[in-house]
């Protein structure tokens, strides 16, 4: 007998497409178009899933979830908005509901959603995560790092001054260690240890300090390095801004498998940070069955709204995706920077820069290239959790300092 969703929504196109995707996957469709219909039809009818839009005449979705949630306690929501922000999303998590996809969604989105809160029941800890009954194991995957070692030079984005990078192989459980070139003092690449995230990831300890470490960790999740010993000298160069020549780099120096594994860090619950804050600004992570990155940016004109979706599925997606991607600077900040210390080696050919009327050095990458850009400084501090993670993080105008916050909350929670 096929199973029963429940569809929530005044927009009648919405349902509509719904029912016809839904039925074909063999579900059976019920629907209601406001929020009092909907309570009807549960004292009838047990739906095993119910998909419920926020915005909703007379009962919004908000309340709806609430009072779902009490009729049927077990029943997984997943709640749809094509006005959603981050604190709405984590405002419904925290009310009970499973799932948060936001409007226009693809199909296939719709359906991975569909389908992992199908795959088992969700409750709401009391510290406000959500733990879902069962998450997948763990994979144990190969340790990893670079036949030989290779160099490349460069300048600080920050400092402005000339620098370099020497990578070095090094044995199983190493870890990825920054170290000095004059000193041979060294710093971990975790959490631990993240001494700054004023407009970049600093790592200290003792006297060695590693600036602007973001793109190159970025680089290292991808490719699954988990022992490298990175020589440099205060910031690591900025190259063209983006990740590009990091991949080649790593791709010079080989990459390889050691007899040792790791295994990759499960997210078990959902974790967030902002939500409280009265703002847009926020970033959560979910389960997932891969690493997932879901990021809107939302500056005025001339960048304007723009949101991207990447799923981590090899490194082949990262190199075409995320890593031609370059940072991104206003000239109006430029001074202010500077007055800071910061940008010193900002260059046309190193950043994209936006003054009133557009990108100064165009032409752009991708059309969206901004908001690619902050998917791969995620893609690099997530690494800082010291291997491999799997889940989804939803993020809406973050930076390093919402990505170390959330980190630090993780770390407390699994450890690493």
């Amino acid at each position: 007998m096929p199973e029963t969703i429940l569809v929530v929504d005044d927009e009648e196109k919405i349902r509509c497409t719904l029912r016809g995707v839904l039925s074909d996957e063999g579900f059976d469709v019920v629907e209601a178009a406001d929020g009092r219909r909907a309570l009807e039809l549960l004292q009838h009818v047990e739906p095993r899933l119910a998909i419920v839009d926020v915005w909703m005449p007379e009962v919004d979705g908000i309340e709806l979830v609430e009072r779902m949630r009490s009729r049927a306690p077990r029943l997984p929501i997943i709640v749809i908005s094509g006005h959603g922000t981050i604190e709405t999303a984590m405002r419904v998590i925290r009310l009970g509901a499973c799932d948060f996809l936001e409007k226009p969604f693809q199909l296939d989105a719709l359906l991975q959603v569909v389908g992992r809160a199908l795959d088992g029941n969700v409750s709401v800890d009391r510290d406000g995560t959500t733990a879902p009954a069962a998450v997948a194991p763990a994979r144990v995957l190969p340790q990893r790092t670079i036949a030989r070692g290779v160099v490349v030079n460069g300048q600080g984005l920050h400092t402005g001054v000339r620098t370099g990078l020497i990578l070095q192989p090094l044995p199983p459980g190493s870890g990825i260690l920054f170290g000095s070139i004059s000193s041979g003092e060294t710093v971990p690449a975790v959490i631990d240890h993240v001494d700054s995230t004023d407009y970049a990831t600093t790592l200290a300890r003792g006297g060695m300090v590693a600036k602007t470490v973001e793109h190159l960790m970025a680089t290292l999740h991808a490719y699954g390095i988990t022992n490298m010993l990175v020589k440099m000298q205060g910031e690591v160069p900025i190259l063209d801004g983006s990740a590009l020549e990091l991949c080649a780099l790593l791709e010079e120096g080989g990459v390889v498998e050691q007899p040792a594994t790791v295994e990759e860090l499960v997210i078990d619950r959902t974790y967030a940070l902002g939500a409280e804050s009265g703002t847009e600004k926020g970033i959560m992570i979910e389960p997932a069955d891969a690493f997932e990155v879901h990021y809107t940016l939302d500056y005025p004109p001339p960048i304007g709204r723009q949101a991207y979706e990447f799923r981590f599925t090899g490194v082949d997606a990262f190199r075409r995706e995320i890593a031609p991607a370059r940072t991104f600077g206003f000239v109006k900040e430029i001074e202010t920077l500077e007055q800071m210390g910061l940008a010193s080696g900002g260059r046309l050919n190193n950043c994209i820069l936006v003054g009133p009327d557009g990108v100064v050095n165009a032409p752009l990458r991708f059309s969206d290239e901004f908001v690619r850009h902050k998917i791969l400084d995620i893609f690099g501090d997530f690494y800082l959790l010291g291997r491999p993670v799997r889940g989804r993080v939803t993020a809406r105008m973050t930076g390093h300092s919402d990505n170390a916050a959330l980190l630090r909350q993780i770390r407390a929670r699994i450890g690493a």
